[in-house]
């Protein structure tokens, strides 16, 4: 497929400086190739491509780490050949590499000399050194265009105004700075564009690829945001209901498995929306590990980790437990009211809807959602898809999230919610135009929320 591509572009640069993350990034593929600490970990050269309108655009193949350009360099420099660089590349790529000596150097020249453009990927943590400058002279010698891109350039230990100004004093002015785990959607952009102006003839395609990523991306956002408003929307219609008789912990146990199920499928799909795979992270100390909320909805410290008070919700579950008393006839009015407020910080039953009081006078008895739950969930997953539109595919971290300090993402997430639930508490089709209407004003305010307008 990369062979079919109108476009070839090489990945170079120095051993450990974000050659494979720029790809994995570009091609939203997190397992694409291997990332280490360790120096040299690609050690042949790989490609894939990137698709527009259902054929392959681009062709981004992934190089070994340059490692001795400086000794390639001055050896070239050696030879007859070295008033014409071209040709003394392709002397070097005839021969026997200095004995092995180059061997990993000659595969990435190889590669650029069979490629339109070249992406040289630069840590812009790190100082410029002799080595950089030996490196770039050595790529420039293959007579291809250069774009540098400065990788890392979100970490607070970077310099690109430096590196910008170094590259600039070697001719290099057509500059990127695009960083791998910390996603920015301009600088992609950014990137394509300084791509077509050393591309010109190629300028349009690369436009139009650019254009069909951001239709998909764009695409994904809304299917995520659609993918949280029905959870939203299912956990707030959700109503249990069962004869008096059953212990009133049974019902909250099977509300709770419910909602937390209805949760992890919210998760699993925007995680899978986005391409993102977190099954190896194990951080104990952060909501989401392995793809799973370590907090249960139901415990009140998920609800003080995320600023949302469920005090009020502790008198409505008392007004709960002693509508229980008042259908058994008042002869368990203290524990059930007791048992009722300690409930009630997790759940509400009467002041949702005013069928549960009938119920329960005719022996039943219901629970549903308390709106702090409600707000829980909301921020977790708002504050979820917030965190996965910054996150780059080399991140290798877990997802870290910035709830909003108190109660729901916005207040009219909470109105859209709140209406959902009232549109629904006599039953709500999984799908069709009834369903449709209560999820898509939350899916609106959930992206409004996001950010992501």
């Amino acid at each position: 497929m990369t062979a079919e591509a109108k476009v070839q572009i090489a990945v170079v640069g120095h051993t450990n400086t974000g050659k494979t993350s720029l790809l994995r990034t570009l091609t939203r593929e997190s397992g694409f190739g291997v990332v280490s600490a360790r120096s040299a970990s690609t050690r042949d050269v790989s490609g894939v491509a990137l698709i527009c309108d259902g054929t392959p655009a681009l062709a981004l193949f992934d190089t070994p780490g340059l490692e001795d350009a400086s000794g390639l360099a001055e050896a070239l420099d050696a030879q007859p050949e070295a008033a014409d660089p071209v040709a003394g590349i392709e002397q070097f790529l005839a021969g026997d590499h200095g004995q092995g000596r180059w061997e990993q150097e000659a595969k990435v020249l190889r590669q650029l000399r069979r490629s339109d453009a070249a992406l040289y990927v630069i840590d812009a943590r790190e100082p410029v050194q002799t080595k950089h400058r030996d490196e770039l002279r050595l790529l420039g010698a293959c007579g291809r265009p250069l774009v540098p891109v400065l990788n890392f350039v979100a970490s607070d230990e970077a310099d690109p105004e430096r590196w910008r100004s170094q590259l600039a004093r070697m001719g290099l002015h057509v500059q990127a700075s695009f960083d791998t785990v910390v996603y920015d959607a301009a600088a992609e952009r950014a990137l394509f564009d300084k791509l077509g102006v050393v591309l010109d003839a190629h300028r349009g395609l690369l436009q139009r690829l650019m254009q069909s990523r951001e239709a998909e991306r764009e695409a994904v956002t809304l299917a995520a945001c659609r993918a949280v408003a029905a959870m939203l929307v299912e956990v707030a219609g959700q109503r249990h209901q069962a004869p008096l008789h059953v212990p009133q912990a049974d019902i909250t146990e099977a509300l709770r498995r419910s909602i937390a199920a209805a949760e992890q499928r919210c998760v699993d799909a925007v995680l899978a929306l986005f391409q993102f795979d977190l099954q190896a992270y194990q951080p104990p100390e952060l909501p989401l590990t392995e793809g799973r909320w370590t907090l249960d909805p139901l415990d009140p410290e998920a609800l003080r980790s995320f600023g949302i008070r469920a005090g009020s919700a502790a008198a409505t579950g008392g007004a709960a437990g002693f509508a229980v008393d008042a259908a058994v006839g008042g002869m368990s009015l203290g524990a059930a009211t007791v048992l009722g407020a300690g409930l009630g910080a997790a759940w509400s039953g009467a002041q949702t809807f005013g069928r549960p009081w009938l119920d329960r006078l005719r022996g039943h008895q219901q629970q549903v959602a308390d709106p702090a739950i409600l707000a829980l969930l909301a921020t977790r997953q708002v504050a979820l898809l917030r965190a996965l539109l910054r996150r780059g595919h080399a991140a290798d971290t877990p997802v870290q999230m910035t709830p909003t300090a108190q109660g729901w993402p916005s207040a009219p997430l909470r109105d859209a919610v709140l209406r959902a639930r009232h549109r629904s508490a006599g039953g709500l089709a999984a799908t069709g135009a009834e369903h449709d209407t209560a999820v898509s004003p939350v899916a609106h305010q959930v992206r409004v929320a996001v950010g992501a307008t």
